[in-house]
Parts: C-alpha cells; sequence; structure tokens
C-alpha cells in the first residue's frame, strides 16, 4: 500500500486563514467569558450595561447576561465545528454592528471616548478575520434546520413569554399593574437583566424574577441554535445493493477482518471507493461519524474509500472516529491523520490448538463435565438449515431473555436475528435435560473458515455455564464444520488486567487496574476478560482511532449512544424484532 496524504485543511486553507479562523473563534470565547462574569459578578454587569446606554460602545456581542453569554458560547462551539451558517450569521451580526459604529463615531460626542473607539477596533477585527477565515468555515448543515429553528423560535417564545408573565404576576407586589405592563416586564427581561425604568415600573417584582426569566431565554437560545446549527445526519441508508455488493466484497475478503459481517447492519451508511473494492460503513451519531471495524473489501483500495469519508465528514462538520479496527486498518487511517488509541483486545479462538486437556484447563474442563452430566444438550444448525417456525421461536426467546429494555451493539453486533439473508450465520441452543430451551448464542460468518460471536442470550434462570458448555462444544465441533478459528468477546483494557496484576508492576498501572475493577462491577469489563481467558485465546488489539483529542469526550459518548449503552430521553428500544444485544 503506497503512502497516503493526510486530508487536513479545507479546500484553498492557507496559513493565514487558519490562524484568522481560530482568532475568531477565541474572540468568542473570550465575549461569552466576559458576559458570564458580568452575569454573575453584579457591579462589572451593571458597568458594562451603563456604557452600553450612556455614550459608550461595547464590543461585538458584548451585553453582560446569560442570553448573550448562551449565544456567544453556542457560536463559539458552532464556528469551532466550521459551520458555515455560523460564520454567515456572525459575519452579518458583526458587520451591521459595525456600519451602525461607523456611523455613529462620525456624529459629534462620540469620538472623544477611547472606549469606542476600542470597540470599533475589536469589531472590526473581528469582521475581517471572519473574511480573511471565510475558507475555513465550510461545514453544511441539514435543509430541515430553518425550519426546524422556526418553529423552536416561534413556540418556545410564545410559551417561555406566557410563563414568564405568570411568574411576574405571581410576584408583583405593586398590584397596579396589568397584564400588558407584566408582559413587557417579562419581555424586557428577557434579553436583559437591566431593561429602561420607564418600561417597567408599572411592576414591582424580585430581581431574582428578572434573572430566571433570563435564564430562560438563554435556554430558548441554545434550543433554537442547537436546531439551526445541528449537524446533518447520515446521508443514504444501506440500501439493498449496497448490501449486495458488501457480500460480494466479503465472500472475496472477509477472512481478514472477524467483525466485517457487522457491516452489513441495516441502521449503517456505506461509502465508496471509485473502484467499488472497498467500503466504509458508518453511522452518524450526535454529530459523530463513527465508523466500525476495518473498511470492507481489497486492503489496497482502502484508500480509496477512507479519503472521500474523510471529506464528507469534514464537509457536514461531523467528527470522523474509528471503532474496533485492527492494527493493520489503524496503521491506513494514521496515515490519513488520525491518531490511535488501544481500546482492547479480541479473543479468537484457533480450533487446531484448543483442547481441554492439562492442568491449566482443569477448572473449565471439570465445569463442561458438570454441565454435561447434568443433561444438558447442544444443537448446532446453520440458520439456513433451521425450520421457519423453530427460527421464530428462537428470535422470541432471544427477545425474551435480553437483560433489560436497552438494545446494545454497533461495532460488534449485526442487530437481527433470523433474516433470511443470514443463512450462513451459525445458531446454537441449549436445552436442559427435559428439552427446555435455556439459552442461545449466535455467530456471523468470518470469511470461509472461521466465525465471529454475535448475540448470546440465556433464561434468567438458568445454571451457570451454559454459555461456556455451548462455546467449548462448538470448538469441539468446529472442525465437521470446516470452521478454524472463532472469534468471541471483546475485552476493554486487558492488557491493564494483565500487566497490573504482575510482579513489578508500576504504581500508576496498578491504579489504572484498580480503577477499572472498580468500574467492573457495574459494566463486567474485567469479568469479560477472564470470561474469554479461560479458553486461552489469541488477543487480537482493536484500537479507536480520531482526529483530535479534544474530541474523545465526545466520541465517547457518541459510541455509548450507538452501542446501546447511554438513551436519550424520550427515546423508547424497538420491541418489534430482536435489535441489538452481542457481545457482552
Amino acid at each position: 500500500m503506497g503512502e497516503a496524504r493526510p486530508i487536513t485543511a479545507a479546500p484553498g486553507s492557507t496559513a493565514l486563514s487558519r490562524r484568522c479562523a481560530r482568532g475568531a473563534v477565541w474572540y468568542l470565547r473570550a465575549v461569552a467569558f466576559l458576559n458570564l462574569l458580568g452575569a454573575v459578578w453584579v457591579s462589572f454587569g451593571q458597568d458594562i450595561r451603563r456604557h452600553a446606554t450612556d455614550e459608550f460602545f461595547t464590543p461585538y456581542l458584548l451585553a453582560a447576561g446569560f442570553f448573550s453569554g448562551a449565544f456567544a458560547v453556542f457560536l463559539a462551539i458552532t464556528m469551532r465545528r466550521r459551520k458555515r451558517a455560523a460564520w454567515l450569521l456572525n459575519l452579518v451580526l458583526a458587520g451591521l454592528l459595525l456600519v451602525l459604529y461607523a456611523l455613529l463615531m462620525a456624529a459629534p460626542g462620540y469620538r472623544g471616548h477611547a472606549q469606542n473607539w476600542v470597540s470599533l477596533a475589536l469589531t472590526a477585527a473581528f469582521a475581517a478575520a471572519l473574511l480573511a477565515g471565510r475558507r475555513e468555515f465550510y461545514a453544511r448543515g441539514d435543509r430541515s434546520n430553518v425550519r426546524l429553528a422556526a418553529v423552536v423560535a416561534v413556540g418556545g417564545l410564545v410559551v417561555l413569554s406566557l410563563a414568564a408573565t405568570l411568574l411576574v404576576a405571581a410576584t408583583d407586589t405593586s398590584r397596579g399593574g396589568g397584564f400588558g405592563a407584566r408582559w413587557r416586564y417579562a419581555a424586557t427581561h428577557l434579553v436583559t437583566l437591566a431593561p429602561d425604568a420607564t418600561r417597567t415600573a408599572a411592576v414591582s417584582a424580585p430581581a431574582w424574577v428578572g434573572v430566571v426569566v433570563n435564564v430562560l431565554s438563554a435556554l430558548l437560545l441554545i434550543a433554537v441554535l442547537y436546531a439551526a446549527f445541528r449537524s446533518r445526519r447520515a446521508l443514504d441508508p444501506l440500501t439493498a445493493k449496497d448490501e449486495e455488493k458488501l457480500r460480494a466484497l466479503l465472500a472475496r475478503h472477509g477472512e481478514r477482518d472477524s467483525l466485517g459481517y457487522f457491516a452489513l447492519r441495516r441502521d449503517k451508511s456505506v461509502l465508496w471507493s471509485a473502484s467499488g473494492k472497498a467500503a466504509v460503513a458508518y453511522r452518524v451519531v450526535g454529530g459523530v461519524c463513527l465508523a466500525s471495524g476495518d473498511p470492507v473489501g481489497d486492503p489496497e483500495a482502502w484508500p480509496g474509500a477512507i479519503e472521500p469519508w474523510l471529506l464528507q465528514a469534514r464537509e457536514h462538520g461531523w467528527v470522523p472516529a474509528v471503532m474496533g479496527a485492527s492494527e493493520e486498518a489503524g496503521t491506513v487511517w494514521a496515515r490519513h491523520g488520525l491518531d490511535a488509541l488501544e481500546l482492547g483486545d479480541e479473543a479468537i479462538v484457533e480450533v487446531a490448538g484448543f483442547t481441554l486437556e492439562g492442568r491449566a484447563m482443569r477448572t473449565v474442563r471439570q465445569a463442561y463435565h458438570r454441565v454435561a452430566r447434568a443433561g444438558y444438550r447442544v444443537t448446532v444448525r446453520r440458520h439456513a438449515d433451521v425450520p421457519a417456525g423453530e427460527l421464530a421461536e428462537a428470535v422470541r426467546l432471544a427477545d425474551e431473555w435480553r437483560d433489560g429494555a436497552a438494545e446494545r451493539g454497533f461495532s460488534m453486533a449485526l442487530g437481527r436475528l433470523g433474516d433470511p439473508a443470514d443463512g450462513r450465520c451459525v445458531l446454537l441452543e441449549c436445552a436442559d435435560a427435559e428439552g427446555r430451551p435455556r439459552a442461545l448464542l449466535s455467530f456471523v460468518p468470518w470469511g470461509p473458515h472461521g466465525l465471529s460471536l454475535d448475540l448470546m442470550r440465556r433464561a434468567p434462570d438458568a445454571d451457570n455455564g451454559l454459555t461456556e458448555f455451548m462455546v467449548i462444544d462448538l470448538l469441539k465441533r468446529a472442525g465437521e464444520m470446516g470452521i478454524t478459528q472463532v472469534s468471541l468477546n471483546f475485552a476493554m483494557f486487558r492488557s491493564v488486567f494483565e500487566r497490573g496484576a504482575r510482579l513489578g508492576a508500576g504504581p500508576v498501572l496498578r491504579l489504572w487496574r484498580s480503577f477499572l475493577t472498580f468500574f467492573s462491577r457495574w459494566w463486567q469489563i474485567e469479568s469479560l476478560y477472564r470470561a474469554n481467558a479461560k479458553y486461552r485465546p489469541v488477543w487480537e488489539p482493536r484500537f479507536m482511532l480520531f482526529e483530535k483529542s479534544a474530541d474523545l469526550p465526545r466520541i465517547g459518548l457518541a459510541a455509548a449512544r450507538a452501542e446501546g449503552f447511554l438513551a436519550l430521553p424520550g427515546r423508547l428500544p424497538a420491541r418489534a424484532r430482536l435489535r441489538l444485544g452481542g457481545r457482552r
């Protein structure tokens, strides 16, 4: 594979344009800080507002209030994400204010104040930085953003103004003002903490009322701006033609990546290389463009799919990230400007080398025979060989046995069970001595001679050790099916648990191991490692790829949402079919 040049800058970008773009973002951050400081530091905020009402100007966006502070914060965030709409809004507002200041400076009484010259210079410098850095703001939003923002603004303003008016009415001690006076009081406090006294003289409400109304207006502003500047969602879902082409690539190159078959999840999008010999499967979550596993197809063609994927992410303001890449693919991603972070290791069992014999396997051997003596039996079949009625019953049981309502999986789960297109998948069903189903496993194909664990389910009251019993039974029969390797669970931070327990481990490593052990009480981090180590697997590292370290918290949240560990309020899991819940 040849060297690929990193794609790190917008078309036409220069050192000057990048510096100007950063300067504009830092100006907005500074103004946001001063606005919020003025909102909580009463005397400082009063000085700024007094200057603005006398013969003094304040620089662009400096108004000392929660409303203006939230506005500046959001604009700084969206400008950092290179949103074209945010750049245009700032340019229009700063340009209009600059023209107004220039006209006022031509009138007598304003030119003699040094503060006005400073405000004019700062506003002009900000507008000039926007113009010079215009090529750096290229991210496009969704066409529906304007309509959604308008609905949120109008509806929110009506509801907020009425709620604020009721709050003012409930706390007004003058009892002389009617609805109109109280509404004007509420409306003026929506935009400022210190309105013109002549407009609010008829109302006597506590000072905290104005603060509450101003904070609520800031929250409404954030909602409107989020609706206006939110990142565009994925453009094209996986089509039947895409799925057909992906299956053809997997037939030729599927043995390279144990996670390759999971590219067929139908909640993913796919972006192809120009030659059609490689593709990147991804999903956009919270403005993060998450690719999973390695690119599908010929490694020689991977750069041809990676480059347009990165360009598309930058064009729409998405944060590019890759979850679960192999070391080979991670090296290719790194050539395109992404950094790597080791997430953990994938447990791969080589069938030819697996045995229950020996002292090291004594505990596993005894547990296997104990379950076998209890009368449990395992049925191993390809999905295509399972009668439709039995497969439908397996789907029902798997959904019934799911641990909680949360549906989990993205990078290492197929997201469906029983689909006719997945006939080569392997289903393991475990029944007790009375013939009652107690557990099931499903594996997806990994090339012509491998399997990769997709889903694990067992009855809540089933005996311990059934999963291990089923895996060992599969490994013992794998040769009959032509299977030479089986990929099991993914163990996050496996090396920390392994090296942290060794003699001579350093204090930092021991502390990190203790930290992970503590959180394993809820997230099964260590238990997954221990559960897979008993098979004496080959550990293959898996990596997360990212562009900027500052984006890691955002990527982490997006990955948690995609994998089903974090659900947004108000979103109910779909129960119509078995979706997720694989490797865990």
